[in-house]
């Protein structure tokens, strides 16, 4: 949601990196004087070296070390493909022999939901540090690992029980140190980054079903559907986000026009600003009016008419 909270690896690794002669015994004879300032200056220059990777990066920019996804995210993606493959080949059927009541198209698309959230953080993540957040080199939001987060709850957790309990796409507020990034105008484009990688996200996701379903055609394979369900989510996440509630990133985006006081109490209050909003979506009626609005939005966009429902029956099976 709002532009993380710097991580802590920075510093240990500026700890270890430090020249030896930072750390080594006194010998006979040494200045005391002249060998104290680079004593000093070391852990800085080491946390330089430490937050690049040893690739080439440098204050201006991260190194290549610093976005390299993470073994977890390329798990994620392992995950995500393998289910999508079998969903799309029916296989758990000719495991079972019934396909009254499946499991893999959940497994798709809880894990193509976390892929998303990762997906929404790294956008903060890489605006923020662009604008001058040095404090996430080498962390989970860099590294496409919502596993290491330091909001798991709010960045991971909540969003996936939002999805289980209502089948609501709605990501999590994350902590943030906007003092970090420099400049207001920096600040929004760090909060609206996550919006606008929801949105090419929902794009990509219609154009593979626009181009594996031929026009005013249906189909029920379960991983053109999980991917259509996973297209609504991420549409869903866009769009919701963009309200001006605190925890969310439209607020976030207003928030560094508004007297500190003021900003630093909703982002204290804002967990409790996202859990209102979803309190509101999960009653029946709203769940049900938003559900049409979203549909009568896919259709007046001109995306795949494939029935969002069924893809909520195939992920939440359990209500069905």
């Amino acid at each position: 949601m709002s532009t993380p909270e710097p991580t802590e690896p920075d510093d240990t690794r500026a700890g270890e990196g430090a020249p030896a002669s930072a750390i080594a015994p006194e010998r006979p004879g040494t200045n005391d004087d002249a060998a104290a300032p680079d004593a000093e200056s070391a852990p800085a220059d080491s946390e330089g070296d430490a937050g690049a990777g040893g690739d080439g990066g440098s204050a201006s920019g991260p190194g290549r070390a610093d976005l390299l996804p993470s073994p977890v995210f390329v798990l994620l993606l392992g995950i995500t493909g393998l289910a999508g493959w079998f969903s799309w080949t029916r296989a758990e059927v000719d495991w079972t022999g019934d396909d009254s009541t499946v499991y893999l198209p959940f497994v798709f698309i809880l894990f193509g939901w976390i892929v998303s959230l990762a997906l929404h953080e790294f956008g903060h993540a890489l605006a923020a540090y662009r604008f001058g957040d040095r404090g996430l080199r080498g962390g989970g939001y860099l590294r496409l690992n919502p596993f290491a987060y330091r909001g798991l709850f709010a960045g991971l957790l909540m969003p996936v029980a939002f999805l289980v309990l209502g089948g609501v796409g709605l990501p999590g507020p994350a902590p943030h140190d906007p003092s970090a990034v420099r400049g207001r105008a920096a600040r929004s484009l760090a909060a609206l980054a996550g919006i606008a990688v929801n949105l090419l996200l929902a794009v990509a996701l219609a154009a593979a079903v626009a181009v594996l379903v031929p026009a005013d055609m249906f189909t029920d394979n379960w991983m053109l559907v999980g991917l259509m369900y996973l297209c609504y989510l991420n549409l869903t996440a866009a769009l919701l986000n963009v309200l001006p509630v605190p925890g969310l990133d439209g607020f976030a985006a207003l928030s560094p026009y508004l007297p500190e006081r003021v900003a630093g109490l909703a982002r204290t209050w804002g967990l409790f600003g996202v859990i209102a909003l979803f309190a509101v979506l999960w009653l029946p009626q709203v769940n049900l009016a938003f559900l049409n609005a979203m549909l009568g939005l896919f259709g007046a966009l001109g995306l795949p008419q494939m029935d969002i429902g069924f893809g909520e029956i195939l992920f939440r099976f359990w209500v069905s």
